[in-house]
Parts: C-alpha cells; structure tokens; sequence
C-alpha cells in the first residue's frame, strides 16, 4: 500500500533541499545589504523547516500505523530539524532530504510487517 503522504513529503523534501541551496545566497546578499532584510529572509527558511518538520512526524505516524519503513521520515525529520535549529547545517540537511526522498518514495515493508499492516 502506497501512502499519499509519503508521496507528497517526499516532493516537499526536493523543494526544501533546493531552498536550503538558496538559503546561503539569499542571507548572504541580505547580509550585505543595506536594507534591514536579513532577518525576514531568514525567518522565511527557519518556517519552512519547522513546517518539514510537522509534514515528518505525520508521515511517520501514517508509515508507522501502515506497516511502512519509517526510515524516510525519520531522516528527513533530522534533517528538517538541524536547518530549523541553524541554517549553517544546511548541507548536512540537504543530504539526509535528499536520502529521505528516496526511502519515502520506495515506501518498503517494514521489517516483521506482513502484507503491509
């Protein structure tokens, strides 16, 4: 059985990775600036993540409840948390995004499961 929230956390894992790429940039010319908008930027990255955050711990409980591995919430849910703690472990996070995509779309048996449930 293939859990839509697996599916759609996954699309949000590649969206996040590719904002927390962006996320450097845009601080780093926020920084720079002269303008005071350093910390609305990056307030919006911080939201994004802890909203990541509250997409895995759902999916994990969907996963867990469904006889599903919980191996791609999980990682995404640690990587989600280090950016929403500090955006200077962005590229940590983006590899365990990135890794947790695959596991969310492949949605394995979990081990001792049988037929799913």
């Amino acid at each position: 059985m293939k859990l839509k929230i697996n599916v759609w956390t996954g699309i949000f894992d590649i969206i996040d990775a590719v904002l927390l790429l962006t996320s450097w940039f845009v601080i780093f010319a926020a920084a720079f600036s002269s303008s005071n908008g350093a910390d609305a930027s990056g307030a919006f990255f911080y939201i994004v993540q802890w909203i990541g955050v509250i997409i895995h711990v759902i999916a994990l409980y969907k996963s867990r409840q469904n006889g599903i591995s919980i191996v791609g919430p999980v990682l995404g849910l640690i990587g989600c948390a280090l950016s929403g703690f500090t955006l200077s472990l962005a590229f940590p996070s983006i590899v365990l995004l990135i890794v947790a995509t695959v596991f969310l779309f492949l949605q394995k048996p979990a081990n001792g499961s049988s037929n799913g449930k």
